[in-house]
Protein backbone atom coordinates (compact mmCIF):
# COMPACT_ATOMS: atom_id res chain seq x y z
CA UNK A 1 0.00 0.00 0.00
CA UNK A 2 0.96 3.62 -0.86
CA UNK A 3 0.37 5.18 2.28
CA UNK A 4 -0.33 9.20 1.84
CA UNK A 5 -0.73 11.98 4.25
CA UNK A 6 -2.68 14.90 2.88
CA UNK A 7 -2.12 18.28 5.55
CA UNK A 8 -5.46 20.48 5.37
CA UNK A 9 -4.70 24.57 4.48
CA UNK A 10 -1.68 25.62 6.78
CA UNK A 11 -2.31 29.10 7.81
CA UNK A 12 0.69 31.55 8.84
CA UNK A 13 3.54 30.81 11.64
CA UNK A 14 1.14 28.89 13.88
CA UNK A 15 0.64 26.59 10.59
CA UNK A 16 4.03 25.95 9.80
CA UNK A 17 5.03 25.57 13.80
CA UNK A 18 2.69 23.20 13.90
CA UNK A 19 3.67 21.24 10.64
CA UNK A 20 7.68 21.02 11.81
CA UNK A 21 6.10 19.52 14.64
CA UNK A 22 3.70 16.67 13.49
CA UNK A 23 4.88 15.63 10.21
CA UNK A 24 8.11 14.14 10.86
CA UNK A 25 6.31 12.15 14.08
CA UNK A 26 3.46 10.92 12.13
CA UNK A 27 6.02 10.14 8.76
CA UNK A 28 8.01 7.69 10.83
CA UNK A 29 5.29 6.32 13.01
CA UNK A 30 2.74 5.61 10.38
CA UNK A 31 5.51 4.84 7.66
CA UNK A 32 3.79 7.76 5.75
CA UNK A 33 5.63 7.62 1.60
CA UNK A 34 3.78 10.77 0.21
CA UNK A 35 3.05 13.97 2.36
CA UNK A 36 0.83 16.80 0.46
CA UNK A 37 0.22 19.95 1.78
CA UNK A 38 -1.85 22.60 0.50
CA UNK A 39 -0.13 25.82 1.53
CA UNK A 40 -2.01 28.65 -0.30
CA UNK A 41 -1.69 30.72 3.29
CA UNK A 42 1.23 29.31 4.75
CA UNK A 43 2.95 32.99 4.36
CA UNK A 44 1.44 35.37 6.57
CA UNK A 45 -2.10 34.38 6.79
CA UNK A 46 -2.23 34.72 2.63
CA UNK A 47 0.15 32.96 0.06
CA UNK A 48 3.23 31.53 -0.22
CA UNK A 49 7.03 32.78 -0.56
CA UNK A 50 9.81 31.10 -1.57
CA UNK A 51 11.16 31.21 2.09
CA UNK A 52 8.50 29.96 3.44
CA UNK A 53 7.90 26.90 0.59
CA UNK A 54 11.97 25.70 1.82
CA UNK A 55 10.59 25.97 5.38
CA UNK A 56 7.52 23.39 4.51
CA UNK A 57 9.89 21.20 2.63
CA UNK A 58 12.09 20.97 5.36
CA UNK A 59 9.34 20.18 7.42
CA UNK A 60 9.40 16.90 5.89
CA UNK A 61 6.07 18.24 3.11
CA UNK A 62 6.67 16.25 -0.45
CA UNK A 63 3.90 18.18 -2.32
CA UNK A 64 2.73 22.25 -2.32
CA UNK A 65 -0.70 22.77 -3.57
CA UNK A 66 -2.30 26.08 -3.63
CA UNK A 67 -5.33 27.80 -4.32
CA UNK A 68 -6.94 31.47 -4.78
CA UNK A 69 -4.10 33.17 -2.74
CA UNK A 70 -2.08 32.03 -5.14
CA UNK A 71 -1.00 34.97 -6.56
CA UNK A 72 -1.07 36.94 -2.93
CA UNK A 73 2.53 37.39 -2.88
CA UNK A 74 4.20 38.23 -6.00
CA UNK A 75 7.06 36.59 -4.89
CA UNK A 76 5.57 33.10 -5.91
CA UNK A 77 6.15 34.59 -9.83
CA UNK A 78 9.81 33.83 -9.25
CA UNK A 79 10.32 30.49 -8.23
CA UNK A 80 6.70 28.66 -9.47
CA UNK A 81 7.84 27.29 -12.62
CA UNK A 82 11.41 25.61 -11.30
CA UNK A 83 9.87 23.38 -8.68
CA UNK A 84 7.70 20.63 -9.80
CA UNK A 85 7.10 20.07 -5.79
CA UNK A 86 4.95 23.73 -6.22
CA UNK A 87 1.72 23.07 -7.97
CA UNK A 88 -1.48 25.47 -8.29
CA UNK A 89 -5.07 24.98 -9.68
CA UNK A 90 -4.88 23.55 -13.11
CA UNK A 91 -8.06 25.41 -14.00
CA UNK A 92 -6.20 29.19 -13.86
CA UNK A 93 -5.65 30.43 -16.98
CA UNK A 94 -2.80 28.52 -19.14
CA UNK A 95 -1.05 32.08 -19.29
CA UNK A 96 -0.50 32.36 -15.69
CA UNK A 97 3.22 30.65 -14.62
CA UNK A 98 3.24 26.94 -12.84
CA UNK A 99 1.18 23.79 -13.40
CA UNK A 100 -1.76 22.43 -12.26
CA UNK A 101 -0.36 18.81 -11.24
CA UNK A 102 2.86 16.52 -11.02
CA UNK A 103 4.55 13.62 -10.82
CA UNK A 104 6.49 12.47 -7.53
CA UNK A 105 8.68 9.19 -7.49
CA UNK A 106 7.87 7.34 -4.06
CA UNK A 107 9.44 4.02 -3.17
CA UNK A 108 6.84 2.42 -4.07
CA UNK A 109 6.09 4.00 -7.82
CA UNK A 110 5.16 7.41 -8.99
CA UNK A 111 2.08 9.15 -8.07
CA UNK A 112 0.43 11.95 -9.46
CA UNK A 113 -0.79 15.43 -7.66
CA UNK A 114 -3.32 17.43 -9.38
CA UNK A 115 -4.70 20.59 -8.12
CA UNK A 116 -7.68 22.50 -8.76
CA UNK A 117 -10.04 25.10 -7.30
CA UNK A 118 -13.64 25.35 -7.91
CA UNK A 119 -15.93 28.21 -9.52
CA UNK A 120 -18.90 28.56 -6.93
CA UNK A 121 -18.44 31.86 -4.83
CA UNK A 122 -14.76 31.66 -6.00
CA UNK A 123 -13.01 33.66 -8.53
CA UNK A 124 -14.02 33.35 -12.37
CA UNK A 125 -11.73 30.52 -13.48
CA UNK A 126 -11.72 27.77 -16.11
CA UNK A 127 -13.88 24.68 -15.81
CA UNK A 128 -12.34 22.59 -13.35
CA UNK A 129 -14.00 19.36 -14.58
CA UNK A 130 -12.41 20.12 -17.56
CA UNK A 131 -9.25 20.55 -16.71
CA UNK A 132 -9.89 17.46 -14.69
CA UNK A 133 -9.99 15.70 -17.48
CA UNK A 134 -7.40 16.99 -19.42
CA UNK A 135 -4.48 16.61 -16.74
CA UNK A 136 -5.69 12.85 -15.52
CA UNK A 137 -5.24 11.60 -19.19
CA UNK A 138 -1.60 13.16 -19.06
CA UNK A 139 -0.68 11.73 -15.58
CA UNK A 140 -2.48 8.43 -17.11
CA UNK A 141 0.65 7.90 -19.03
CA UNK A 142 2.75 7.71 -15.51
CA UNK A 143 1.42 6.32 -13.10
CA UNK A 144 -2.48 5.11 -11.99
CA UNK A 145 -2.04 6.74 -8.55
CA UNK A 146 -3.97 10.42 -8.53
CA UNK A 147 -3.87 12.19 -5.68
CA UNK A 148 -6.86 15.43 -5.80
CA UNK A 149 -6.94 18.63 -4.07
CA UNK A 150 -10.15 20.31 -4.90
CA UNK A 151 -9.95 23.86 -3.16
CA UNK A 152 -13.18 25.22 -3.32
CA UNK A 153 -16.28 26.48 -1.04
CA UNK A 154 -19.13 25.37 -1.99
CA UNK A 155 -19.64 21.63 -0.76
CA UNK A 156 -21.91 20.79 -3.76
CA UNK A 157 -18.81 21.20 -6.53
CA UNK A 158 -16.57 19.23 -4.45
CA UNK A 159 -19.06 16.45 -3.90
CA UNK A 160 -19.71 16.85 -7.64
CA UNK A 161 -16.09 16.41 -8.52
CA UNK A 162 -15.82 13.58 -5.98
CA UNK A 163 -18.31 11.26 -8.00
CA UNK A 164 -17.15 13.11 -11.77
CA UNK A 165 -13.82 11.15 -11.09
CA UNK A 166 -15.26 8.33 -9.30
CA UNK A 167 -13.02 4.75 -10.30
CA UNK A 168 -10.84 7.25 -12.59
CA UNK A 169 -8.63 8.80 -8.99
CA UNK A 170 -7.33 8.17 -6.06
CA UNK A 171 -9.07 10.42 -3.79
CA UNK A 172 -10.61 14.11 -4.16
CA UNK A 173 -9.77 15.78 -0.77
CA UNK A 174 -11.72 18.89 -0.55
CA UNK A 175 -9.53 22.01 0.74
CA UNK A 176 -10.46 26.07 1.57
CA UNK A 177 -12.98 26.30 3.87
CA UNK A 178 -10.77 25.47 7.00
CA UNK A 179 -13.15 23.43 8.56
CA UNK A 180 -12.70 19.67 8.90
CA UNK A 181 -15.68 17.45 7.94
CA UNK A 182 -17.01 14.36 9.08
CA UNK A 183 -17.76 12.72 5.95
CA UNK A 184 -14.76 10.83 5.04
CA UNK A 185 -15.75 7.72 2.63
CA UNK A 186 -14.88 5.74 0.06
CA UNK A 187 -17.06 6.02 -3.00
CA UNK A 188 -18.15 3.32 -5.34
CA UNK A 189 -15.61 2.43 -7.52
CA UNK A 190 -12.75 3.17 -4.84
CA UNK A 191 -12.11 6.93 -4.79
CA UNK A 192 -11.45 8.01 -1.52
CA UNK A 193 -12.94 11.59 -0.67
CA UNK A 194 -13.67 14.19 2.40
CA UNK A 195 -15.27 17.79 1.82
CA UNK A 196 -12.77 19.66 3.22
CA UNK A 197 -9.52 18.19 5.21
CA UNK A 198 -9.61 21.00 7.49
CA UNK A 199 -7.17 24.00 8.21
CA UNK A 200 -3.35 23.31 10.20
CA UNK A 201 -3.09 26.69 11.86
CA UNK A 202 -4.54 28.70 14.92
CA UNK A 203 -6.78 26.74 16.66
CA UNK A 204 -9.02 29.91 19.19
CA UNK A 205 -9.61 31.89 16.19
CA UNK A 206 -12.61 32.48 12.92
CA UNK A 207 -10.61 29.99 10.46
CA UNK A 208 -7.44 31.33 11.34
CA UNK A 209 -8.24 34.89 11.67
CA UNK A 210 -8.21 36.80 15.18
CA UNK A 211 -11.89 36.09 16.76
CA UNK A 212 -12.40 39.60 17.95
CA UNK A 213 -11.72 41.30 14.51
CA UNK A 214 -14.15 39.05 12.80
CA UNK A 215 -16.86 39.86 15.66
CA UNK A 216 -15.71 43.10 14.95
CA UNK A 217 -16.67 42.81 11.31
CA UNK A 218 -19.70 40.98 11.30
CA UNK A 219 -20.74 43.70 13.87
CA UNK A 220 -19.97 46.36 11.85
CA UNK A 221 -19.73 45.77 8.38
CA UNK A 222 -16.39 48.01 8.24
CA UNK A 223 -13.37 46.08 6.51
CA UNK A 224 -11.00 45.17 9.35
CA UNK A 225 -6.80 44.65 8.64
CA UNK A 226 -6.89 40.54 9.40
CA UNK A 227 -4.49 39.16 12.12
CA UNK A 228 -3.67 35.55 12.62
CA UNK A 229 -5.28 34.49 15.79
CA UNK A 230 -2.99 33.26 19.05
CA UNK A 231 -3.09 30.43 20.77
CA UNK A 232 -3.32 26.94 20.53
CA UNK A 233 -2.75 25.38 17.75
CA UNK A 234 -4.68 22.99 15.72
CA UNK A 235 -3.12 20.13 13.11
CA UNK A 236 -6.09 18.64 10.42
CA UNK A 237 -4.87 16.09 7.95
CA UNK A 238 -6.12 13.10 6.28
CA UNK A 239 -4.52 9.38 6.06
CA UNK A 240 -4.78 7.29 2.98
CA UNK A 241 -4.02 3.65 2.31
CA UNK A 242 -3.83 3.60 -1.60
CA UNK A 243 -3.56 0.37 -3.21
CA UNK A 244 -0.48 0.93 -6.13
CA UNK A 245 -1.73 -2.13 -8.20
CA UNK A 246 -4.48 -0.28 -9.41
CA UNK A 247 -4.84 3.12 -7.74
CA UNK A 248 -8.12 2.40 -5.53
CA UNK A 249 -8.33 4.21 -1.82
CA UNK A 250 -8.69 1.18 0.91
CA UNK A 251 -8.95 3.72 3.73
CA UNK A 252 -9.43 7.02 4.65
CA UNK A 253 -8.89 8.17 8.18
CA UNK A 254 -9.13 11.80 9.71
CA UNK A 255 -6.50 13.50 11.70
CA UNK A 256 -6.88 16.14 14.39
CA UNK A 257 -4.42 17.21 16.71
CA UNK A 258 -4.62 19.99 19.21
CA UNK A 259 -1.10 22.04 20.27
CA UNK A 260 0.15 23.56 23.09
CA UNK A 261 2.69 25.22 21.71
Amino acid sequence: MLKVLFVGDIVGNPGRKAARAVIPGIRKEMGIDLCIANCENAAGGMGITYAVAQELFNSDIDVITLGNHAWTKKDVFNFIDSDKRIIRPANYPKELPGKGSTIINTKKGPAGVLNLMGRVYMENTDCPFKAADKEIQYLNNFTNIIIVDMHAEATSEKYAMGWYLDGRVSCVLGTHTHVQTADERILQKGTGYITDVGMTGPYDGVIGVDKDIIMRKFLTSLPMKFEIAKGNIQFNAVFLDIDESNGRTISITRIMKILHI
